[in-house]
């Protein structure tokens, strides 16, 4: 029974819609400045689960999550896709004309780069977290502040929304995974999807090799990643993430693909949310 999960950021942050979504809301949130808090909050049991966004659709893979699960020894037992939606926000009884600076995470100005070119007039400055700005134009009251930020965020400080969806591309959806210290709460017949990591010898074919059986098991390849070892220059792990409909399948294509890596390891078997 989860009681309490670790996000990066704070109440009204993407991660704090995620925990909405996935728990429902009897669950406490533990705000956390940075991944790596937010991991150490799991590590020493002060809670349950952890939630980290591991990629987006426009900006691709957030690296350093990927080593973080791997290098504790964590478990993703599950996953969310949440459509980002980016929305300007200060405070009530002002138009976008009276907005000078606007305060965001750098990944959500960039989102909005194009809205941006259409309002000359307003500086752009990058913020550790989205929701952590609105915070900060309610608690101190800040006029001709702007916050990019989600609904949630705008409902919880009292902010007003001066342009909807503002996101250069509107599609712009981030994979969310949930970890934990341990993997024993998924039944086996729930599991569809899991995530790996391997390396390999540095020679030709050895990936393609790998690739293979993966595909003669009617394992489908959604997600490939490579990382470099900085201790062992040009050795790369890869991270996998596959789906498949026959669990015996993924069984022996896991049994063969053991015996062909270095360092082969199972980050997580769980649901796919994605169809």
């Amino acid at each position: 029974m989860i009681k309490s999960v670790a996000i990066q950021g704070i109440k009204g942050s993407f991660h704090h819609i995620v925990s909405k979504h996935y728990f429902g809301d009897q669950v406490a949130i533990h705000e956390c400045l940075s991944f790596d808090k937010a991991v150490q909050c799991l590590l020493n049991k002060e809670t349950d689960a952890v939630i980290m966004a591991i990629e987006n659709s426009i900006a691709g893979s957030i690296i350093p999550n990927y080593a973080l699960i791997d290098s504790h020894n964590l478990c993703i037992v599950g996953e969310e896709y949440l459509d980002i939606q980016h929305h300007l926000m200060a405070l009530p009884n002002q138009s976008i004309d009276d907005i000078t600076e606007v305060y965001s995470h750098p990944m959500a100005l960039l989102q909005c780069k194009a809205f941006f070119k259409t309002q000359p007039h307003i500086k752009l400055i990058e913020d550790k977290d989205t929701a952590s700005v609105a915070q900060r134009i309610q608690s101190k009251g800040l006029k001709n502040v702007g916050a990019i930020a989600s609904t949630l965020a705008a409902e919880l400080f009292q902010l007003h929304i001066l342009a909807k969806s503002i996101q250069t591309i509107k599609h712009n959806e981030t994979r969310f995974v949930i970890v934990k210290r341990e993997n024993h709460e998924i039944p086996e017949a729930d599991i569809n999807k899991a995530s790996l990591k391997f390396e390999l010898e540095h020679k030709r074919g050895s990936l393609a090799a790998m690739l293979n059986v993966m595909s003669d098991c009617k394992l489908n390849l959604t997600k490939i990643q490579s990382l470099p070892k900085i201790e062992t220059p040009w050795k790369y792990a890869f991270f996998v993430d596959v789906t498949f409909e026959d669990l015996k399948n993924y069984k022996k294509a896991k049994a063969i693909l053991k015996i062909m890596a270095q360092d082969f390891k199972v980050l997580g078997e769980y649901k796919n949310t994605k169809h």
